[in-house]
């Protein structure tokens, strides 16, 4: 296994020797500093205790001070030998790590789940020996790479949630229905397994489905869920096109048929609809098989898998025939029926419902539900999946996040340090100095340039110091500050 000091970009290996002589603290923060998502200015903090937990602790262990120092030092030297040329890094500062034992650092951070305003810090960290000043930017690559996705699908997932429970409360009588109405579909077009769990674990503060199993075993392992006590994340069967294929075009209605009465006579089952003719699905095969669905004890789910979600799902007045301009939730209302809640909205019978798992984004998440509602229909009608389009085409530049320097201590004296470009907007121009974040009425605030008994006295907490966790948070708790 790789030793996790190598988990870094390569120019940060020797800065070590670039910062001034006689240089013995760096204290830096993590800050998300701009949005490029309209209508987002409060960025959800979530995915530093995995980072903790998974490499300061984990992988540092395992693979670095576990390991004969010999070893270490060994392989050490033979990569940056084979990647810089002749070693004039050094090796002394990696073996006096590895004799200490432990990463001698500390992290002050908000408590997970809670909302932070565009440029006010989320965390900040320093070392707590003078010999190891450097290892506190040495960090900022890996712990980029690990915490920015998490923050950006917890944000945009919490962004979904709003909208859904907006237009929940304005139309129908189950706005508890929203915990579901947002489902992940996400993980087949991650960049990888890890960024798979990361955003999908995102996606569960603000939601309960998800077709990405091993989220919940993430949260079991790094945020002390428990899905034999709750609910982490669920789904419910479901087919894809193979299945519907496989049956033929010609036995598409006896498909359906042996679906609901055989394999699945009970519970909730999706069904792919739009494999062949997704019209002829909703006009002819579910009216001829109107009492067998309504006979089940459970709900069968039509899903249309391509097209426009908003047209498809609330129909389109320019469409060529009638099914096509009513959509597919009136379509189901014609067939099925259902009832007019107190809020005058229709909601369909609960043998039946809709799901739309391709193309939706926020925009169209909104469409959807103010498509319904013009319609005389509740939101809580269809349930949205949210996939990779919404959760892997991000960046860490979606939410600007950036992890700076700004104090530093040299000879025993105290630096305040910034940086602010000449040649940019201001969108890189850091605090200045040590920090406080102060509570804001229900938000957040950054002081800068205070004094270490002032630092000492804000919102932020030690989660970690000098090789041990000193918070660790539950799931549960996360979940109710991003649902406050």
């Amino acid at each position: 296994m790789t030793n996790p000091l190598l988990y870094t970009d390569g120019y940060k290996v020797d800065h070590r020797r670039q910062y001034p002589d006689n240089t013995t603290l760096v204290y830096s923060n993590w800050t998300p500093r701009k949005s490029r998502i309209e209508g987002i200015e409060d960025i959800v903090f979530f995915g530093l205790q995995y980072f903790l937990k998974k490499y300061i602790i984990e992988e540092f262990d395992n693979n670095f001070f576990n390991k004969p120092k010999e070893e270490v030092l060994s392989a050490y030297t033979r990569r940056i030998n084979n990647y810089l040329g002749p070693n004039s890094v050094g090796i002394d500062h990696i073996g006096d790590l590895h004799d200490l034992g432990y990463i001698p650092m500390v992290f002050k951070a908000l408590p997970e789940g809670v909302s932070v305003p565009i440029r006010v810090p989320m965390f900040t960290m320093y070392n707590t020996k003078s010999e190891f000043f450097w290892l506190t930017n040495y960090f900022e690559t890996i712990l980029s790479t690990t915490v920015w996705m998490p923050c950006n699908s917890a944000t945009i997932a919490r962004q979904y949630r709003l909208i859904l429970d907006k237009y929940a409360l304005e139309t129908s009588s189950v706005p508890e229905f929203v915990d579901w109405q947002g489902h992940d579909f996400s993980m087949r077009g991650m960049a990888g397994l890890e960024a798979a769990l990361m955003s999908a674990s995102g996606h569960l503060l603000s939601f309960s489905g998800t077709d990405t199993i091993p989220a919940v075993d993430y949260l079991e392992t790094y945020y002390n869920a428990n899905s034999d006590e709750e609910l982490v994340g669920g789904s419910v069967a479901a087919t894809e096109h193979s299945v519907m294929s496989m049956g033929t075009n010609e036995g598409e209605q006896s498909t359906f048929l042996r679906l609901i009465k055989e394999v699945y006579p009970n519970g909730i089952v999706s069904v792919v609809s739009d494999t062949w003719d997704l019209w002829k699905v909703l006009t002819e095969y579910l009216p001829n098989l109107k009492q067998d669905v309504l006979n089940r004890n459970g709900k069968v789910v039509i899903r249309p898998d391509s097209g426009d979600p908003v047209k498809i799902i609330c129909g389109n007045n320019e469409g060529e025939h009638k099914a096509e301009r009513k959509g597919v939730v009136e379509l189901l209302w014609d067939i099925f029926g259902g009832s007019v809640n107190d809020k005058g909205y229709k909601e369909l019978d609960s043998h039946i419902g809709a799901i739309y798992g391709d193309s939706i984004t926020l925009d169209r998440a909104r469409d959807i539900c103010e498509g319904l509602k013009a319609k005389g229909f509740a939101s809580t009608n269809v349930v949205l999946g949210v996939g990779s389009f919404t959760y892997q085409y991000n960046t860490r530049d979606t939410f600007g996040f950036a992890m700076k320097a700004t104090y530093g201590e040299v000879n025993g004296e105290g630096r305040d340090i910034y940086k602010d470009p000449i040649t940019d907007d201001g969108t890189k121009k850091s605090a200045k100095g040590l920090i406080k974040i102060v509570k804001d009425g229900d938000s957040y605030a950054l002081v800068d340039q205070v004094s270490w008994e002032q630092e000492r006295q804000g919102e932020l907490k030690e989660v970690y110091r000098d090789g041990k966790l000193l918070v660790d948070e539950k799931l549960s708790d996360i979940r109710s500050r991003v649902r406050k």
